[in-house]
This record gives structure tokens, C-alpha cells and sequence, in this order.
């Protein structure tokens, strides 16, 4: 292939054509929300979901019992290491009398499925004590996981003593490990669908059980999507929250928190503090013309690139949103191409994170250049009749090279 050829099928990033975006609210939006939430609870965060940025921190390192949110990993682990139609044997577990259960005979044969429901809906911690027994053969074992997943996550202010939550010294976490932990989690599509869910019906088992969410806030405001309660003596009423409004999604942790209506008060705070950092930011036009590409073969012609469709991204305020585009290199284009033909792609970014990506399209069909056109433009001239020329002078070369060559092959037959 010629080195033009091989150069033109390279793709390489373009020019960046549009800088940071203000995304700013009027005066008397944006003098609210600069305010901030008033929290009480000792340890709190706020962050976006999206991109892990704090909106909102309150000794988000310090180190606090963590109860059932404990079983933020014990699903993560569950998710890794097993199917949903799985079916797990229910360990024997003796429960105390506050605690919360599912109430599982040993034995008892439950889908992965319906224990995770279990696990984080009803906080059952029998479905824990199953999942753990079920993934690695013993609680010893499945802690040692944990323990061994935090270190791997970077969660350096976390530690497991069980998969349930149940007041330990050596189980502990922070608000900023936790937001980690749930943003992680959040990805996985089973895990949010779950973590919404205000009830569910659970097939499996011995017979047919019907469990609560325990998160209130998922059951009051459909905005609230997310994702675990706990309460322990030690580590008082705690909740990961998460929230989710035309495209934005922001996660909260309050911990320490003296009673259920504060716990559930100060995470709507945050939830709504959150949701109103973000705007949306009309980012690409697909009527404004992005690019003007020159065509190979016609001197001075140029053909408007646009994007297929507008974009428009959610964006936290004040956040840089930058638009890209691709070509390839060198930047010509080569007809036929009809209008709306994709030659490029169009990359939006907020903050440096690409958000959003769209076809690159010809505003105008591309016209072919004829067999003369390409002759003359590649032999260096712009009129055709030169080139016909100098075609003429190669055809009459090759043939009177072909005249020589079967004049020997005739006199080496006569010989």
C-alpha cells in the first residue's frame, strides 16, 4: 500500500474545536447551592457517581463501625463469584434477637438470585452467612476475600471481621471507602436493579417470601435508587444513598447517625444538594459545521463536516466541557461520497472523561474526480490534455517494446 494510502487510513485526534463550556446557573440558583447541606452526622460524602469528584465531605476518612453496610462487599463478592441461578444451601445461623433474618432452615436451598434480594433489601444476615459458606466454603474464608478485595480496591480505611455487620473491633470503614465501594457496585446492572427495588418476591426457597427494601427513601422519592441501610450499638444508623436525575447520579454516606429520620433527612439533603450541582449543557449542533475538509483533486473545494445529531451532556456546574474531533490524517477527502456519509467521530468530554461519542458526517456529497482529474492532478499538472499526452508517449513506448521483443522470440525459432 502506498505510503499516502497508509496515511490517510490512520486515524488521529483533531483540532479541539470548542473549550470549556461555563455551565453556570442563574444568580440566585447558584448562591443557593453554594451554600452547601447543613449535616450533623459525624461522618459524611457526597460524590459524583459518575467521575468519584467529592461535592461534599465531612471527616470522610475517619474510621466508624459500619453494621450492614458491611454487605456492600459481601455482594460484590457474591456477583464475582457466582451465578444468579445459582442455588446455595442455607448455613445453620443463630441469630440474635435483633438482628434481621430471612429465616432460612439449614439446608434450605435458595437461588443466588433471591439471597442477594435477601441480602440487600431485607439485610437478612442468614442470606449472608449462606453466600459466604457458598462462595468460599466457610465465614473465615469469605472474610480473609473481603479483606483481601479492600486492599485490592484501595479501601485503606476499611476491615472485615464478618460478612454481616454485626459490631466488631476490626469491622470498620469510612464514608469516602463506602462511596468507593457503592460507586463500584452501581455499575453492575444487577446490583442497581436490585438496590431499586422497593419489594420483591422471592421464588426460591422453602416457600414464597415477599421482603421490604429497607431504605425508605427508595420507596417515597423516585429519585432515591440506591443503596444500603445498616444499624449496630456501635456504629449507629448509617446509609449509602444514591440518586439519580436527567442523567446525573450522586452518592451519599452519613454515618453515626442518632435515629432513622435523621439518617434518612440528611441523606435526602445531600441527594438534592447534589442533583443540583448538574445542568445540562448543549455540547454539539448538528447544524453548525464542525470542520471544512478539503476534497482531494479539486483545488480549492472544501466540504462541511457536521456532527450526525446535537449532544447534550449533564454536567456538574463549572465543569470543563470539551468537544472533539476525529479525522483521519492527512485531513482530504476522496469522492464519491453521498451527503451524510461518516468520516470521523465526534468525542464530547466533561472534565477530561469522554461522555459522549457521534458519527462525523459530509454536510455535502463528495463529488468523484474523473480517470483524466486523478491523471493529471498525481503527474503534477492541472490540465487533462497534458496528461493525455504523456499516456499516449507510455502507451507508444510499451508498444514498441512488445514490437522488439517478439522480433527475437521470431529469429530464435528460426535459428
Amino acid at each position: 500500500m502506498p505510503a499516502r494510502a497508509r496515511a490517510r487510513a490512520r486515524l488521529a485526534v483533531g483540532l479541539l474545536i470548542a473549550a470549556t463550556c461555563a455551565c453556570a446557573a442563574g444568580p440566585a440558583t447558584a448562591a443557593a447551592a453554594s451554600a452547601g447541606p447543613s449535616i450533623r452526622a459525624p461522618e459524611a460524602i457526597l460524590v459524583d457517581a459518575a467521575s468519584g469528584a467529592v461535592l461534599y465531605a465531612k471527616h470522610p476518612d475517619r474510621r466508624r463501625a459500619m453494621a450492614s453496610t458491611t454487605k456492600l462487599m459481601t455482594a460484590l463478592l457474591a456477583l464475582r463469584s457466582t451465578r444468579p441461578d445459582q442455588v446455595l444451601a442455607a448455613a445453620s445461623y443463630s441469630a440474635q434477637s435483633a438482628e434481621s433474618t430471612l429465616g432460612l432452615t439449614p439446608g434450605e436451598r435458595m437461588t443466588v438470585h433471591d439471597l442477594m434480594r435477601a441480602l440487600l433489601l431485607a439485610s437478612a444476615n442468614d442470606a449472608a452467612a449462606t453466600i459466604a459458606r457458598g462462595v468460599a466454603g466457610s465465614q473465615d474464608a469469605f472474610v480473609e476475600r473481603m479483606n483481601e478485595e479492600a486492599r485490592r480496591l484501595g479501601l485503606g480505611g476499611t476491615s472485615y471481621a464478618n460478612p454481616v455487620g454485626l459490631d466488631d473491633p476490626g469491622n470498620y470503614s469510612t464514608a469516602r471507602d463506602l462511596a468507593t465501594l457503592a460507586r463500584l457496585l452501581l455499575r453492575d446492572r444487577t446490583f442497581a436493579a436490585i438496590v431499586d427495588l422497593p419489594r420483591a418476591r422471592l421464588a426460591s426457597g422453602a416457600h414464597p417470601r415477599v421482603v421490604v427494601n429497607r431504605n425508605q427513601l427508595v420507596r417515597s422519592h423516585p429519585f432515591v435508587d440506591g443503596v444500603k441501610t445498616g444499624h449496630t450499638r456501635d456504629a449507629g444508623y448509617v446509609l449509602v444513598g444514591a440518586a439519580s436525575r436527567a442523567g446525573a447520579r450522586v452518592l451519599s454516606v452519613v454515618m453515626g447517625e442518632p435515629n432513622e429520620a435523621a439518617r434518612n433527612a440528611e441523606t435526602l439533603e445531600l441527594l438534592r444538594y447534589g442533583l443540583s450541582r448538574f445542568t445540562r449543557v448543549h455540547a454539539v449542533s448538528a447544524v453548525r459545521p464542525l470542520e471544512l475538509v478539503p476534497v482531494n483533486y479539486f483545488s480549492g473545494a472544501k466540504i462541511p463536516l457536521h456532527a450526525a445529531r446535537d449532544v447534550t451532556v449533564t454536567a456538574r456546574r463549572g465543569a470543563r466541557v470539551q468537544t472533539y474531533v476525529r479525522l483521519p490524517f492527512p485531513v482530504h477527502l476522496t469522492g464519491p461520497l453521498p451527503t451524510g456519509a461518516t468520516v470521523g467521530q465526534v468525542m464530547v468530554a466533561i472534565d477530561g472523561r469522554p461522555t459522549a461519542r457521534v458519527p462525523l458526517v459530509t454536510g455535502e456529497s463528495v463529488p468523484r474526480a474523473s480517470f483524466w482529474r486523478r491523471t493529471a492532478i498525481e503527474a503534477g499538472h492541472t490540465r487533462p490534455t497534458l496528461a493525455l499526452g504523456y499516456i499516449g508517449v507510455a502507451l507508444l513506448a510499451a508498444l514498441q517494446l512488445r514490437g522488439l521483443v517478439l522480433t527475437r522470440l521470431r529469429r530464435r525459432a528460426r535459428a
